[in-house]
């Protein structure tokens, strides 16, 4: 598995009706247990778009969450391009059709009965919330675009599927304000800094000052434990070779 990705899917979140929970939770979830988040799209209900979006993450080996739009209504398209990025039809799954008749007994009807129609090949996702599942193929997961709903299924999933890569991507970062140097000048020390430590990634995230505060730079790195304390040193050397001067940032 190359790393953890999500789509968030909704014209809701891109005329701006809501804001998207999920990405920063997400980041949060992952932290927790060592691992990260290394890509996150936000993608409306247009349905080619989706199933394109779709088919492309199903050729790699990323673990993908997928949040919204597998409701019943006619402006839920997530299940049926899942179905069709995978070149397969949409069946009423048999555990999924438990869980709904058992969530509204009697009143169970056709319409509610979509909501458990998934690619054929899909495993459910329990949802403790109210019994209407998710449905995974492969390693993307899709859940309702709920937080109360998905976050809890998500981390089911984390802590089910993928307990053996907790810790695996944990990381450290470390940085220093400088001032008096432009990112220009910063940005050789910065070339250094990734050939050296191969572990790591250099940053450099700007300040114009606009707060009140004096103009500087966040420069860091961030990456594997071991190689922070010594790129760090090598760091401060640059900077007052660059005849800069550096402080360590509030956090």
């Amino acid at each position: 598995m190359t790393g953890f990705g999500a789509f968030v899917f909704g014209d809701e979140i891109l005329v701006g009706k809501r804001q998207d929970k999920h990405f920063p939770w997400l980041i949060e979830a992952l932290g927790k247990r060592g691992l990260r988040l290394a890509w996150c799209e936000h993608l409306g209900d247009e349905p080619a778009r989706v199933t394109q979006a779709l088919k492309r993450t199903f050729a790699t080996d990323d673990v993908v969450f997928c949040f919204g739009g597998i409701g019943a209504t006619p402006d839920d398209h997530t299940r049926q391009s899942a179905a069709e990025a995978l070149g397969v039809a949409l069946t009423l799954h048999p555990d999924a059709e438990a869980e709904i008749r058992g969530r509204f007994g009697a009143q169970t009807n056709p319409q509610r009965l979509k909501m458990g129609e998934f690619p054929v090949g899909a495993r459910i996702i329990p949802n403790p919330f109210n019994r209407i599942p998710g449905f995974s193929v492969g390693h993307h997961y899709f859940v309702p675009g709920f937080p109360q709903m998905a976050w809890p299924m998500v981390e089911w999933v984390l802590e089910e599927k993928y307990r053996s890569l907790f810790d695996s991507q944990r990381w450290a970062e470390g940085s220093v304000l400088v001032y008096d140097l432009p990112e220009s000048a910063v940005a050789p020390l910065m070339e250094e800094l990734n050939r050296t430590f191969p572990g790591l990634k250099a940053f450099s995230l700007p300040s114009m000052g606009a707060d009140g505060t004096r103009r500087h730079i966040e420069l860091g790195v961030r990456g594997t434990l071991d190689e922070i304390t010594p790129a760090m040193e090598r760091l401060r050397r640059g900077i007052a070779e660059l005849g800069g001067a550096l402080d360590i940032p509030n956090r």
